[in-house]
């Protein structure tokens, strides 16, 4: 790839002029494995109920390595030891962090590229980037990892609170209109210090803190996991199952060469370079074209799930906070055969169930530590008299049926 010197500038709707800093930066976005970004959805299908929603991982990344110089201001202001080396392997760490997505972020995961998570997929790109790019990531892959000897480096780029959760909770709260996820990601940041090598909030920022992990509960339920797109998501995990399952049996689907690829390819604990390759070409437009196509299968179950989200008549979602009765669950099952003239492993596609989980912080997972005038760390938990915020570490779950709108 050709190596240029030539620096750019972003106009971001959330945070203005975002630069890029230097010739690494700029090299490492214009390569065709971060452009590949630009066609996969931040938030999968959740643009069926929030219309603006159809920002990309691009955007994401960019507000994130955005961030994350503003935090190495601070903290440096703050006499923080960083030196350019880690600065240069911080921001290359947060804006290659999501690279291993794959077609809708979250809501294909381990349905497509079976056996690996978005993580272990951003770790291998970013290794052959580093050969590509003579070692010059080495530094930042060591804090992908957390394996860093200085833990707020890689606390940064993964905690509890980390740029990626200051990015994505106002990115998407503005993309949603959802204006109960609107944090203040600026005053966060200034509030950032670091005590025992290890990152911390200021006193003076616990409201900040506070709204953050409300602002993230909010989110969760109202958009992430609102019942609308959580059942427009499994209904497309269902359509390449299915897929999957005719491809085993020969039948043709008419596919893109790298959807196929996949489509046909068995879970495989080790990728090789052949697939990681095939996968930097794989995104949304793979999948679109499918569904597109597929509307007019011979099979029924394909073509009609297919219709099902390209036209959002998408199905009846019901939630609870407990388990469905069973019994009124095999009556639907049921009816939904009899109105379709399906079997009983085809009727699965169309009726189903499941759970969700919410947890907005984490009191056993790297806690956020707030740092008092008298220089003690306290967890967020306690130092916080907000009623609701103990509470938000009991994870809550909840459980949802799905099933065509039917006339009994």
């Amino acid at each position: 790839m050709a190596q240029t010197n030539k620096l750019k500038i972003f106009n971001d709707p959330i945070y203005g002029f975002i630069g890029t800093p230097n010739e690494l930066i700029f090299n490492l976005i214009a390569h065709p494995y971060f452009q590949r970004l630009r066609r996969i959805s931040q938030m999968g299908l959740s643009y069926l109920v929030y219309p603006g929603a159809h920002h990309t991982r691009f955007h994401h990344a960019l507000g994130c390595m955005h961030l994350m110089r503003k935090a190495i201001e601070i903290l440096r202001f703050k006499q923080v030891a960083i030196s350019q080396e880690e600065e240069n392997a911080l921001l290359c760490a947060i804006l290659l962090h999501d690279i291993g997505h794959g077609p809708f972020s979250h809501a294909l995961e381990h349905t497509l590229v079976l056996g690996h998570s978005h993580e272990s997929l951003s770790l291998r790109l970013m290794e052959e980037l580093n050969k590509e790019f003579n070692g010059r990531l080495t530094l930042a892959i060591q804090i992908f990892q957390n394996k860093h000897d200085k833990k707020f480096l890689n606390q940064l780029v993964s905690s509890q609170l980390d740029m990626d959760r200051l990015d994505y909770l106002r990115r998407d709260s503005f993309y949603t209109g959802v204006t109960e996820g609107n944090i203040s990601s600026e005053r966060l940041i200034t509030m950032l210090n670091v005590k025992n090598n290890e990152l911390v909030v200021e006193e003076k920022g616990l409201y900040s803190v506070e709204k953050f992990l409300m602002a993230r509960r909010f989110m969760y339920w109202q958009v992430y996991l609102h019942k609308t797109s959580l059942a427009a998501e499994q209904l497309l995990v269902r359509i390449l199952n299915r897929a999957r399952e005719l491809a085993a049996s020969g039948v043709p689907l008419n596919i893109s060469k790298t959807l196929e690829f996949f489509i046909t390819r068995e879970e495989d604990a080790l990728l090789d370079q052949d697939a990681l390759l095939m996968f930097t070409q794989l995104d949304d437009v793979d999948v679109l074209a499918a569904l597109k196509g597929w509307q007019f299968h011979e099979d029924f179950i394909l073509s009609e799930l297919s219709k099902i989200i390209l036209n959002r008549n998408l199905l009846k979602v019901k939630v609870k906070n407990k388990p469905f009765n069973q019994a009124k669950l095999n009556h639907k099952r049921e009816l939904v055969k009899k109105e379709f003239n399906l079997d009983d492993s085809q009727v699965d596609y169309l009726v189903f169930t499941g759970a969700v989980g919410n947890q907005a912080y984490n009191i056993e997972n790297e806690n956020i530590h707030i740092l008092s005038k008298n220089g003690k760390l306290v967890d967020v938990a306690k130092a916080s008299d907000h009623f609701n915020l103990a509470a938000l570490s009991e994870k809550v779950t909840k459980y949802y049926a799905c099933y065509p709108k039917i006339s009994v």
